[in-house]
């Protein structure tokens, strides 16, 4: 096994990654939700007047199906949760703006990770997530997660050590590539993401128990070996990593037990109403051979004139009326859209 030390790593791309390990090192806590906060909501009830855990987890959950709806990449999804779960430390958000602060957290991480073609618009995230909120309200909660975490949005997070911890142990290894499957740790991530203790754990020793246990599963002395020495190198202390490894083992039995509430894994339905279907012609159901449209023009979103700087106050601000006519023509079933992409 390759020594992990400076020695072997001099004018080499090991030097690199040590360098980038010891960024994300020194800018993880500064991106990491405020526990205090996290703290709070852990220790709320289940009330329809304050946000609780079950919430939280919920809309993650939303996030998650979201994601997968627009193909958005993990590194989004993750990034949405981190912004959402900062923003939810910082301020008391009642329930009712969840949906609309959900959805902001989504579009802001997506500008920052998708290429611009990949960009869902604000228009089509408010129908597909039946958020109930304008794209006025959506541009204004925008500019307050923003002001709030002082447009610091591009983060930190575990799945950053995740993608490095990884290469490292690629370049350290004579193990076949193929048999540390980055895909199956990012869906075990996701599942962490998913509950609220786990943002709690700075995003080095998250990442870090996900590894070893995968590590542990192939029973592969020399990758445990390389952990061991990543491990040392972050200073990471026993007491801190058993505990958090204890909670994720936990966590991953629950997902993959047959037990676990997953979503359903049916095809994306949309539903229609029947005197929509009514007036539809056969034509509609084939997809005509048409050329593609290009994209082209942008979507108009007025900024409200009141501010809503105070989430306790200002409550009707945002919009909760039903969606129009027309938007109700194409009513898509949104838990069925939901897909845990989490390994069998």
């Amino acid at each position: 096994m390759k020594d992990l030390g400076a020695e072997h790593l001099a004018g080499r791309e090991g030097v690199q990654l040590l360098g980038l390990l010891n960024l994300y090192l020194e800018q993880e806590q500064r991106f990491q939700p405020r526990e205090k906060g996290l703290s709070l909501i852990e220790a709320t009830p289940e009330n329809d007047n304050t946000l609780c855990p079950g919430l939280r987890n919920a809309k993650v959950e939303d996030l998650r199906s979201l994601a997968n709806f627009f193909g958005s990449c993990t590194e989004t999804f993750v990034l949405a949760v981190n912004i959402l779960d900062r923003f939810l430390a910082l301020m008391k958000v009642k329930p009712k703006h969840l949906s609309c602060i959900g959805v902001c957290s989504f579009l802001l991480a997506a500008r920052i990770v998708e290429e611009d073609c990949n960009i869902p618009s604000t228009h089509d995230v408010i129908r597909i997530s039946q958020c109930k909120c304008t794209a006025s309200d959506i541009k204004r909660m925008e500019k307050i997660i923003s002001e709030k975490l002082h447009y610091e949005l591009e983060a930190t997070t575990a799945l950053n050590f995740l993608h490095l911890y990884h290469t490292i142990i690629l370049c350290h290894t004579s193990e076949r590539k193929e048999i540390l499957s980055l895909d199956k740790l990012e869906a075990q991530l996701k599942a962490c993401n998913c509950r609220l203790v786990f943002s709690k754990a700075k995003p080095s020793v998250l990442a870090l128990c996900l590894l070893n246990l995968e590590v542990e599963t192939l029973k592969s002395v020399e990758l445990l070996e390389i952990l061991l020495l990543v491990k040392k190198h972050t200073k990471i202390n026993d007491t801190e990593f058993f505990y958090w490894r204890e909670l994720v083992s936990k966590c991953l039995v629950e997902y993959s037990s047959p037990e676990c509430c997953k979503p359903d894994l049916k095809k994306l339905v949309w539903i229609v109403s029947r005197r929509t279907a009514q007036n539809l012609h056969n034509s509609y159901y084939s997809v005509p051979e048409l050329p593609t449209i290009p994209e082209g023009g942008c979507f108009d979103e007025s900024e409200s004139e009141d501010s809503c700087e105070d989430m306790s106050c200002g409550e009707e601000s945002l919009s909760s009326s039903p969606p129009s006519d027309q938007e109700c023509t194409f009513f898509f079933s949104f838990k069925v859209a939901q897909t845990l992409c989490f390994p069998s």
